[in-house]
């Protein structure tokens, strides 16, 4: 399926194939865990990997940050960049989903919603 609202996609992060494609499956995996336990609740990236999920160190979301690190950003600049990456990653995850999102713009970042309507 996809996102039922089309909006603008980014496909360049800056980290190499394999190490997007860890970010995608990690996201992903979050994401089926959050329409398990909570269905019709809007998401965003910092829902999934923002609070008690904010040390990513050990995890494949690393990369985002050294990414930023190694481009001379300091420790707050660099996280606040990675955010921004996972937030679009995010997007391109759900827009190559095999379910619908439905998109809201209420809240300060893009949140998400499955719709589940697959057949």
């Amino acid at each position: 399926m996809t996102l039922i609202n089309k909006s603008k996609l980014r496909y360049n992060f800056g980290i190499n194939n394999t190490d997007l494609q860890s970010v995608k499956c990690f996201i992903q995996g979050a994401v089926y865990c959050w329409i398990k336990n909570r269905k019709d609740e809007i998401f965003a990236a910092r829902d999934l990997m923002g609070g008690e999920n904010f040390d990513w160190s050990r995890t494949p979301l690393y990369c985002l940050y050294e990414k930023h690190i190694n481009n001379g950003k300091d420790n707050e600049s660099a996280i606040d960049e990675a955010g921004k990456d996972l937030g679009w990653i995010l997007k391109s995850v759900l827009d190559e989903d095999k379910r619908s999102f439905e998109t809201s713009d209420k809240g300060m970042t893009k949140g998400y919603r499955w719709i589940g309507n697959e057949t």
